[in-house]
């Protein structure tokens, strides 16, 4: 495993075939947006409890949603009607980071891997404009939602959260089927869940992944605060 270093002129990740059985890769670095988005381009990204240095994965196989095979179920489809769910895009993402940090079952002590450093990571990456978030709300109630990275044609989703069944699903379809009107190629998953696989993901080898990012992360970035298209 590789030790990155803190200077700020070296960005320098190992390739990601040197990466452990388990993904991981190096440990070390720091969580400045340049760093952080040479890791997205290059198919890493970071992963580690708030005891932890901060530790960088590549997994093989990875887990991708490409949106023009985004699956939709019958259970589903009820809770997308316009009646029941507004959803918007980048209208509070500092709040969507902070729901998604909120302690999880499988941490010990209610403890979560969004650890204060990480959520201001994201939060200066929204600022640059590549981070955003897509919000669910139930009677002017946030009840879901999610956030991620976009570079060029990829989004990287990071995490979401529900407060009512179906709210974070909905909050995803939305997103991707915006992604798939502005011609984003993939949706980088990391790694595979009953949640993503139900909506279409699948893994594919790491190397092919690798292939496929290295060509939508050269599309145009659509940075600044996003918007739904007018319907």
């Amino acid at each position: 495993m590789v030790r990155l270093s803190r200077n700020p002129d070296d960005l320098t990740f190992p390739s990601v075939e040197q990466a452990s059985p388990e993904g991981l890769l190096a440990v070390g670095g720091d969580l400045r947006f340049e760093r952080l988005l040479e890791a997205y381009r290059r198919g890493i990204f970071p992963w580690y409890s708030e005891d932890q240095p901060i530790l960088w994965w590549s997994p093989d196989p990875r887990t991708v949603l490409y949106p023009e095979k985004l699956h939709i179920s019958r259970s589903l489809k009820p809770s997308l009607r316009p009646e029941h769910f507004t959803v918007t895009l980048d209208t509070c993402f500092g709040e969507i980071v902070e729901h998604c940090a909120g302690p999880r079952p499988q941490y010990p002590q209610g403890g979560t891997w969004i650890t204060p450093a990480m959520m201001e990571a994201y939060v200066a990456l929204h600022r640059e404009g590549y981070a955003h978030s897509a919000e669910t709300w139930l009677e002017g109630r946030l009840v879901g939602g999610l956030y991620g990275v976009a570079i060029g044609g990829a989004f990287f989703a990071e995490s979401m959260f529900t407060r009512v069944d179906n709210a974070s699903k909905v909050a995803l379809v939305f997103l991707i089927r915006q992604l798939r009107t502005w011609g984003f190629r993939l949706v980088d998953c990391q790694q595979s869940s009953p949640h993503v696989l139900r909506l279409g993901a699948e893994e594919i080898p790491r190397r092919l992944y690798i292939e496929q990012l290295a060509s939508a992360v050269r599309q145009r970035d659509r940075r600044g605060r996003w918007q739904f298209d007018e319907p």
